[in-house]
């Protein structure tokens, strides 16, 4: 990718001048309706540095104590009598992050951090001559068969769209995790999305060490399946940048791609799991067929809902409709969407030592959508009987914490007895 205009944003965020609006994005402005992006001339592409994860080790205003024990946590947790804080929560929750997180240790010597900071490295050459393909639309059959076979729980396509790629990725050399350039290989068209289901009994009993194992264990998966499905590709001879949470913003990719709706709770809802999900992405060049966004009601009932923002105790989400910019420079500036305060959010788990995800529990369309009264709440969400639902669902009260210590006992109840 050719090296980007550098950023008009200033020292003295949000003091900006508007960006320039390139012509050639002017193309995405028909994809942009369709999936109910607003993007407003004053857009500037979003650089890793500042958010929040990244501010932590440079700026004064997030650095803490309380930081520094969170990531400490990661090896060295301290257990404590809390529900879901004991020792074998923390080691459910550190265990099920070890994948991830031995892929982002294995280049730090090169100050490479896999799947956080930089793409994952494939150990498979691209092969010099490029396999025959069939038709753009088998070709994509096949590569989402692929992507299935090994292990993604959903698959989608969309073009290659240079906006939601960072400015500038952050160093993991580095001790203050300074900018460096984010380069991406030439020709890239096409996005593929793929979605981690997020475990449903672990995400009832959010907030506890225990359930954070959750996310823990999808981002583990999706290092293994993201790496596989990207070196399948290079090995027909084309291009295939693997990544996670580095090189771009995955929400507007996986919105574009049909995995679901922009929430309040600043997630994407998926039909099959609301917003109990994980993305990964590839960047390539193989010539695809894109999805189309899916559009089931998530917009117009996250405009009447308050139950995520009502529920996040530090209040770091908002009320009311969505709106332009954000509240610190860890919000990219534009974009007219909901938006979360992540100084708060990030705040409130490094006091915890693990990442909080109330407002995906709490969220109506977490659900079990194996089971029929779910689908149904589904669609009347997504009706124009969707204040009934609001009511129904204050009334059953859903969404309330789970016990973390049923979770063992229930297990232990299944696994006894040597099966």
């Amino acid at each position: 990718m050719a090296p980007s205009k550098q950023s008009t944003r200033n020292d003295t965020w949000p003091a900006n001048a508007p960006a320039d609006y390139p012509a050639e994005w002017q193309r995405f402005r028909e994809g942009d309706a369709e999936a109910g992006f607003e993007i407003t001339e004053n857009f500037e592409r979003f650089s890793q540095h500042n958010d929040i994860f990244n501010r932590a080790w440079w700026d004064e205003k997030v650095k803490s104590e309380d930081v520094m024990a969170f990531y400490q946590s990661q090896r060295r947790p301290v257990p404590r009598r809390g529900e879901g804080f004991s020792q074998w929560d923390w080691a459910l929750l550190n265990s099920a992050w070890s994948v991830a997180r031995d892929f982002a240790m294995r280049g730090l010597k090169e100050g490479m951090r896999e799947g956080f900071l930089d793409p994952f490295k494939s150990f498979l050459p691209k092969a010099e001559t490029q396999a025959e393909l069939p038709s753009p639309e088998d070709t994509t059959a096949r590569i989402k068969q692929v992507a299935a076979y090994l292990g993604a729980d959903r698959v989608g396509i969309t073009e290659f769209d240079p906006r939601w790629v960072y400015t500038h990725r952050s160093d993991a050399g580095s001790k203050t995790r300074d900018q460096k350039p984010n380069d991406l290989p030439e020709g890239l068209t096409h996005v593929i999305v793929l979605a981690h289901e997020m475990e449903y009994s672990l995400v009832e009993r959010y907030p506890s060490a225990l359930a954070a194992a959750s996310t823990g264990r999808e981002y583990s998966r999706e290092a293994a399946i993201v790496s596989s499905v990207a070196s399948f590709i290079r090995a027909i001879g084309f291009e295939a940048v693997g990544t996670s949470n580095d090189t771009g913003i995955t929400i507007p990719y996986a919105i574009k791609a049909g995995m679901g709706e922009y929430g309040r709770n600043q997630m994407v809802i998926t039909r099959e799991y609301g917003p109990r999900v994980r993305f990964s992405k590839i960047f390539t060049d193989l010539p695809l067929v894109c999805d189309s966004p899916r559009k089931f009601g998530v917009f117009e009932y996250c405009n009447i809902c308050n139950v995520c923002a009502n529920a996040c105790p530090p209040k770091a989400l908002p009320e009311g409709p969505p709106k332009e910019g954000g509240p610190n420079r860890s919000s990219i500036l534009g974009v007219t969407k909901w938006t979360a305060d992540c100084e708060k959010c990030f705040k409130f788990w490094t006091k915890m030592r693990v990442d909080c995800a109330i407002c995906m529990r709490v969220c109506p369309y977490n659900r079990d959508y194996t089971k029929w009264p779910n689908r149904l709440m589904r669609w009347l969400m997504g009706s124009r009987f969707r204040r009934l639902a609001l009511k129904l669902n204050a009334r059953a009260r859903h969404g309330k914490r789970h016990s973390p210590n049923e979770w063992w006992a229930k297990a232990g109840d299944e696994f006894r007895g040597g099966h």
